[in-house]
């Protein structure tokens, strides 16, 4: 990476205890807790434990175990929220932003899970 993990982002400081969020899902290597700023009716983030800024850092550098935990516990929070359309929900979307362009706010890996209502189409349309 040509940038370094900032131990200051506020996911750094959730995960180490320094401000408080709406656990959802605690594992070994991750965490998943509410949205401050909900998008949909369910909004909720699942970050690693790992200071990895972004998806391709992640998949870089994460070990098999961590990557493995990330996954399994994404789908875990899909059923918590009662959002998996196998089992009567009405879906979700999985977004993960990188970098300035690709709209990242926290430089800390993490994946929106969203659902709980119909959702518009993935990108607007623009001339750029």
């Amino acid at each position: 990476m040509s940038i370094s993990y900032d131990q200051d982002n506020i996911f750094a400081k959730i995960l180490r205890g320094e401000l408080p969020c709406d656990k959802v899902l605690e594992t070994d290597h991750s965490l998943a807790f509410r949205d401050i700023a909900p998008l949909a009716p369910d909004h909720v983030l699942v970050i690693p434990k790992g200071a990895y800024i972004c998806f391709e850092h992640f998949s870089k550098e994460a070990s098999v175990e961590e990557m493995a935990d990330f996954v399994h516990s994404v789908g875990e929070v899909v059923r918590l929220m009662g959002i998996d359309p196998g089992s009567g929900g009405g879906g979700y979307r999985l977004i993960s932003n990188a970098g300035m362009d690709g709209g990242q706010e926290v430089p800390h890996f993490h994946v929106h899970v969203v659902g709980g209502r119909r959702l518009g189409p993935i990108l607007a349309a623009t001339n750029a």
